[in-house]
Order: structure tokens, then C-alpha cells, then sequence
């Protein structure tokens, strides 16, 4: 017999609002009330191509932040399943529960610490390698920014519907400024002119791959930096450090699968969307992937772009290391530490050390 929904539901939801109150204003301001145009598209089931009420979303947001304010600060609530209770932190106990009856959730912590919760029909679940992956669609229960893909002890949570948001954010704001870009060029794969619905399912789908893809790099990252790669990123939650640190982890990451296994396609609208969303601090620290991508689209071929991944491998680990070594040392005083790495994956030398080796992972 499938649990009773609505409880549970109203109990994840409760707690991925307690999250959000903490912190959904993280974001710029502009990226904040996109996503809450998004979040309200989800809860009021507008579909994608709806004119959304400009005066009834903004009643919404105003009631939401008011929400907010009243439950800041929260505990997380314990959830009930199957006449069990849970800590909401233990998805691997709760998903026994809920998968023979097609349900899936998630809960971890991202960026700066945030909590994240979600609820969903499970569509199918798959092994890549020794990993299992959990693909979902529908969702019952949500948080604002609500992370397309997670890995979390072994399993990797790919939630279709997230994706399909995020894409839809991505394309409407390349529409606003219709630059030629890299997103330009993944769009151009598809017929957004014409039948942006089925566009937007083909895009998806192929998106699908490419987050498995990233996500079985952080499996591979895993077992190179162990457990004390989480301990690092709560100790400089909030800071510049830790923009670095997920930017290397990201990087390692895609070093060993995505743009591999990517590049082994001979490019294609995953590549130039994986670069139309490659900004700001991974940007910053793999100009190298820059210009290689730049080289490819205006003729040059591939080979600098796939010498740029076959190097980083070994940089970003032994950058991650690094950070590790100094974590270990300072502990959470490692931040102006690692602040002050001078990271750039085209320098012809390895990562300086500052008299700090790195040491293997435990």
C-alpha cells in the first residue's frame, strides 16, 4: 500500500520552506525573483508557455517572504512514513520506504550550507558503475532552489522535473538579449521557434545524460578525497574559499567524466551547453577550458580543448588535495589559506603549496 501522500508531503514541504527561509535570499536579487517567478509556475501547474498574473504573483511572493519570517529558525521536522519516524536527513532509510511504491526523496546540503528536501514520482532507477541513479519526475514537495542533480552515499538523484525548470529559466533569459553565445549555438539543435514544448522534452532528455555524467564524476572525486572533502566545505561555508572548493571539486569532477565522455561525441548541444553555464568562479579558474571551447566554435578543432581535460585531471586533484592538507592543518582558519591559492589551470606549473604537501585522502 503506497503511504499516505499528503502528509508526508506537507512535512517535506514544511521543512524545504524552513530551508528556504534561511537561505532563499542568498541568491542576487535578480536570480531570486526568477526562480520565484519558476516556483510559483510550479505550485499554481502553469505550464511553461503561460503569461503568469503579474498582480497575483506578486500577492504570492509577498505572503511567502511573510511565511518565512514566521518560521526561520525552525527545527527540521522528523517525517513519518509507513507509520515510522524518520530524521529527514536519513534518505537512504526513507527511500526503503517509499521506492517499491514509485516515490523518491532526497535531502543534503548544498551551497553555503543550505538544506535541501524534495519529494517526487521515481520514474527509473538505473546503475552506472557502482552507483545507483534515481531518476525523477514529477514533484510533490520542493525548495526553491531545488538542485537538478545530487549524489549522495552512492546514489545519484536526477530530478527531471528540476531540469526541465532550470533549462526554461536558461532559454528565457537567453531570449530577453538573443546574444550569440554558447547557448545560442545548444539552442540552435533544437525547434524553440516552432514547438518549444517537444524542444524543451528532446533538451531535457539529453540533459538527463549529461548531469548522470557529472555526477559519476563526483563518485570518481569521492573516492580520491574522502569523507573529509564535507568536513572542509562546512568549515568555509559562506566564504570565498568555498566558491573555490566546489569550483575545483567541479572541475575534478568533469575532468574525469562529463567533458571526456563529451568530447568523445565530438562535441555537440551538450557541450555548448556545458560551457553557455560555465561561469563565474569555475570560469575564473579554467580559462584554459575558455579557450579551448572558443578555439573549437570558431574553427580551430577540438585538440586544445581536449588537452585542457586530459591536464586537469591531475591538476584539480591535486588542487583538492591541497585544500585538504590545508583544512587539516588550519582547520576552519583554513579559509584566508585556501583564499589565497593561486589557482589557474593554465599556469605550467603545478599548484604552489606554500610549504603544505598534500596528503592522500583518509
Amino acid at each position: 500500500m503506497r503511504p499516505s501522500l499528503e502528509p508526508l508531503r506537507a512535512a517535506i514541504q514544511h521543512n524545504c520552506d524552513i530551508a528556504d527561509a534561511s537561505h532563499a535570499r542568498n541568491f542576487t536579487l535578480c536570480t531570486y525573483l526568477l526562480k520565484m517567478r519558476e516556483y510559483y509556475r510550479w505550485e499554481k501547474s502553469h505550464a511553461f508557455t503561460d503569461i503568469l498574473p503579474k498582480e497575483a504573483l506578486g500577492e504570492w511572493l509577498a505572503q511567502r517572504e511573510q511565511h518565512w519570517e514566521t518560521i526561520e529558525g525552525q527545527a527540521f521536522a522528523r517525517l513519518r512514513v509507513n507509520g515510522r519516524e524518520f530524521d529527514p536527513f536519513d534518505s537512504e532509510a526513507i527511500n526503503r520506504e517509499l521506492l517499491p511504491h514509485g516515490l523518491v526523496y532526497s535531502s543534503g546540503y548544498g551551497q553555503r550550507a543550505a538544506a535541501h528536501f524534495f519529494l517526487g514520482e521515481l520514474l527509473r532507477s538505473d546503475k552506472r558503475d557502482d552507483l545507483t541513479v534515481l531518476v525523477s519526475g514529477a514533484e510533490h514537495a520542493r525548495d526553491l532552489a531545488a538542485p537538478p542533480a545530487m549524489m549522495l552515499n552512492g546514489t545519484i538523484f536526477v530530478r527531471r522535473e528540476s531540469l526541465r525548470r532550470l533549462l526554461w529559466e536558461r532559454i528565457e533569459e537567453w531570449q530577453w538579449r538573443r546574444t550569440e553565445s554558447a547557448m545560442a549555438r545548444a539552442l540552435a539543435n533544437y525547434d524553440f521557434e516552432r514547438k518549444p514544448e517537444e524542444a524543451l522534452e528532446a533538451m531535457t532528455d539529453r540533459e538527463i545524460d549529461a548531469g548522470i555524467l557529472h555526477e559519476t564524476g563526483e563518485g570518481l572525486a569521492d573516492q580520491m578525497l574522502g569523507p573529509a572533502w564535507n568536513d572542509l566545505l562546512l568549515a568555509v561555508a559562506g566564504s570565498q574559499a568555498e566558491l573555490m572548493a566546489r569550483a575545483v571539486r567541479d572541475h575534478l569532477a568533469d575532468s574525469l567524466s562529463t567533458l571526456p565522455h563529451l568530447l568523445e561525441d565530438g562535441g555537440g548541444a551538450s557541450l555548448h551547453f556545458y560551457f553557455a553555464n560555465f561561469k563565474g568562479m569555475r570560469r575564473e579558474l579554467a580559462p584554459n577550458l575558455d579557450s579551448g571551447y572558443r578555439k573549437w566554435v570558431t574553427g580551430g578543432g577540438l585538440a586544445a580543448l581536449e588537452q585542457a581535460v586530459a591536464a586537469g585531471a591531475d591538476y584539480w586533484r591535486e588542487s583538492a588535495l591541497h585544500m585538504l592538507s590545508l583544512f587539516r592543518q588550519y582547520g576552519a582558519a583554513c579559509k584566508p589559506h585556501i583564499e589565497q591559492l593561486p589557482l589557474r589551470s593554465n599556469q605550467s606549473h603545478r599548484p604552489a603549496r606554500g610549504g603544505v604537501q598534500p596528503q592522500a585522502a583518509s
